[in-house]
């Protein structure tokens, strides 16, 4: 090839690179708008779900909070004092101006802001989920490759029979069997008592994620506490994952491996892990969607293992407020994880997008 040949490829290289990343910008732009539009509307309706959902709740918080010695003028007088007296559409209006305002009130119990106890619990569920499915990942999906490889045989019917069985196995007898194996009988995990032990002193909060905080502060110890205070609850966690990754993988590898395009791979003489390799690639957006779902429900909705392990995180917290009736922080906790999940599927839709350059958003 000649010097003005191969000078003139690069340039058509350099010029193609601005090309293609105005293209991606134009995929993306619409997209963006569109969920940046959708999320004020959705929010709203979160906010009325939260609202409704508390209001018609059985229970008296009043009496909840007095107990039942209370006397009928004294819970007639919290009542007033928490506005629980008004009508329902004046209760309405307040709180959504209220919420609008960026005030999601303080709890009838604690009298703390609803808002400052989700910046302190949320890191706890966020780190912990994480980690749940990162370990549910990378074994999760290799199990559904091999079972879509070996798709009929002996190999395929291993797995789907290990998956459902962990399928078949609740949360919180997962942790149970967990704590019983490794803490009482084989003493290879501390006890389930939090995330750090008694006399272990967290690291100065920077950015409220109890490792990242002990990896920025140079506390090995520290860290290492942490991790292996996790390792029972990231596997409770996990054991719900991987039935469900190993699932989306097989189902999606499957329908790969036997599609055109893997013959005539095969065809050219590649290697088969080449050839699986390729298959997998075409999973990607699959497991990528399904892992973007499982982080939005599993940050709230891990409240049982949380309070198994005594966690301390988002789900324990909110799943305190309903067994109290505290209204401010249930409504606080819906509206959190509604716009937590709206959030998450705004970065799933971008990567999708950026991923895989053959989908469309009509």
């Amino acid at each position: 090839m000649k010097p003005d040949e191969i000078n003139g490829s690069g340039t058509q290289r350099e010029l193609a690179a601005p090309l293609k990343a105005t293209r991606r910008g134009r995929r993306v732009g619409p997209l963006v708008a569109r969920r940046l539009l959708f999320i004020p509307l959705a929010l709203f309706g979160v906010i009325t779900i939260s609202f409704l959902l508390v209001s018609l709740m059985p229970g008296d918080p009043a009496l909840s909070i007095l107990g039942t010695t209370a006397s009928a003028q004294e819970v007639a007088d919290l009542r007033s004092k928490l506005g629980l007296d008004l009508p329902m559409p004046s209760r309405y209006g307040t709180y959504v101006l209220q919420v609008l305002s960026g005030d999601l009130g303080n709890s009838f119990f604690t009298g703390q802001p609803i808002l400052g106890e989700i910046v302190k619990y949320m890191p706890a569920s966020i780190e912990l989920v994480v980690m749940a499915l990162i370990v549910a990942f990378f074994l999760g999906v290799p199990l559904g490759a091999i079972a879509a490889y070996y798709r009929g045989r002996g190999a395929d019917r291993v797995v789907r029979t290990g998956m459902a069985g962990l399928q078949a196995v609740p949360e919180f007898l997962a942790g149970l069997l967990l704590i019983f194996f490794f803490f009482y009988l084989l003493k290879l995990a501390p006890a389930p008592t939090g995330r750090l032990g008694i006399i272990d002193l967290p690291p100065p909060s920077r950015t409220g994620f109890l490792l990242v905080d002990s990896i920025l502060a140079g506390n090995w110890k520290i860290l290492g506490t942490a991790l292996q205070r996790s390792f029972l609850p990231v596997a409770t966690l996990a054991l719900t994952a991987i039935p469900m990754f190993a699932k989306v993988t097989r189902t999606t590898t499957s329908a790969a491996l036997a599609s055109k395009q893997v013959a005539f791979a095969r065809a050219c003489g590649l290697p088969e892990w080449r050839v699986l390799y390729y298959a997998l690639l075409q999973a990607r957006t699959a497991v990528l969607t399904y892992t973007a779902m499982l982080f939005g429900a599993m940050v709230g909705g891990s409240a049982i293992v949380e309070t198994l392990f005594s966690w301390q995180g988002l789900g324990q917290w909110g799943l305190d407020a309903i067994i109290k009736l505290d209204i401010p922080a249930i409504q606080g906790f819906v509206i959190a994880m509604g716009l937590f999940t709206l959030l998450v599927y705004l970065v799933l839709d971008l990567v999708v997008v950026m991923l895989d350059p053959r989908i469309k958003n009509d």
